[in-house]
C-alpha cells in the first residue's frame, strides 16, 4: 500500500459492516448534537427579547390589581411565573368566599394563605427548571459516549485490519502502519463529536443555572407584590445575561 493510499476514502472502501455503523452513529450523534446547540442558542435569545419587553410593561405595575389586569403571554418563565402567583391568589379568594370546609373528609389546615402562594411560585419555578433542562440530557449523553464509541470504531478497525494482514500473510511496517493509521480515524472523528457537545453543555448549564436564579429573586418579587403591595422596582429585575452567560464569566 502506497502512502497516497492512505486516506478516509480507502479505510471507507476497506472498512466492514460495523465499522460503517460505527460511522453512522457518530454521525447522528454529531447531527444531533449540532441541531441541539443551534435550537438551544435560539431559544435563548428568543427568551432574552421575550423577557425584556415583558419586563417593561412588568415595571410599571406597582399593585395587584395591576398585575391582574397586565397582558400576560405564555412564551417566556417570567410571565408564567407572574401568572402561576395569579391563579393562586385568584383560587385563595374563591376559597374564602365559599366559607365551608368539608371535616369529614381528608384535608389540612394552612398555617398562613402566604404558604399557599409561595408553594405556588416555588412549583412554577420548579417547571420552569425542567423546562430549561429539555435536550441538556441527550447532549451529555452525546459528549460522554461518542469518544466510546470511536474507541471502538478504532479497536474494532485495527482487529479487521490485522486479521486481512495474517491472512494474506505480509506483516512488514507499510502493511500494518497503513490499516492502523485509518482505524485512528474512527477515535478522532468521535473526539470531533464529543468536544463541541460538551462545551456546548457546560455553557448551557450555567446559563441555565443563571436563569434559575433569576427566576428564584423575580419570585420573590411577584411574591412581595401580591401579599404586601411592594413596587416591583428592585434588582430582581435586572436583565440576566442569558446569552452572554455561555460566552463569559460572570
Amino acid at each position: 500500500m502506497s502512502e497516497s493510499s492512505w486516506s478516509f476514502a480507502h479505510f471507507l472502501t476497506q472498512t466492514d459492516v460495523v465499522g460503517l455503523c460505527v460511522l453512522v452513529i457518530l454521525t447522528v450523534m454529531s447531527l444531533l448534537s449540532w441541531y441541539l446547540i443551534a435550537f438551544k442558542l435560539w431559544c435563548y435569545g428568543a427568551l432574552r427579547a421575550r423577557r425584556r419587553a415583558f419586563i417593561a410593561d412588568f415595571r410599571r405595575v406597582r399593585q395587584p390589581i395591576d398585575a391582574e389586569r397586565l397582558r400576560i403571554a405564555t412564551n417566556n418563565p417570567f410571565a408564567r411565573l407572574l401568572k402561576e402567583g395569579i391563579r393562586a391568589c385568584q383560587s385563595l379568594r374563591e376559597a374564602g368566599r365559599d366559607n365551608v370546609r368539608k371535616t369529614d373528609g381528608p384535608g389540612f389546615e394552612i398555617a398562613s394563605p402566604d404558604d399557599y402562594v409561595s408553594a405556588a411560585l416555588a412549583h412554577g419555578v420548579a417547571g420552569e427548571k425542567r423546562r430549561l433542562e429539555n435536550g441538556m440530557t441527550l447532549l451529555a449523553s452525546i459528549a460522554s459516549t461518542a469518544p466510546f464509541v470511536g474507541l471502538f470504531g478504532t479497536v474494532w478497525g485495527i482487529f479487521h485490519a490485522l486479521q486481512a494482514i495474517a491472512l494474506s500473510a505480509q506483516a512488514s511496517l507499510d502493511k500494518v502502519a497503513g490499516p492502523v493509521g485509518e482505524a485512528l480515524i474512527m477515535t478522532g472523528y468521535g473526539l470531533f463529536v464529543s468536544i463541541p457537545a460538551l462545551l456546548a453543555y457546560n455553557a448551557f448549564t450555567r446559563v441555565n443555572r443563571n436563569l434559575i436564579g433569576d427566576l428564584e429573586r423575580f419570585a420573590h418579587t411577584v411574591f412581595g407584590l401580591l401579599g404586601l403591595g411592594l413596587a416591583t422596582a428592585s434588582a430582581a429585575l435586572d436583565e440576566p445575561q442569558v446569552v452572554e452567560g455561555a460566552k463569559g464569566t460572570r
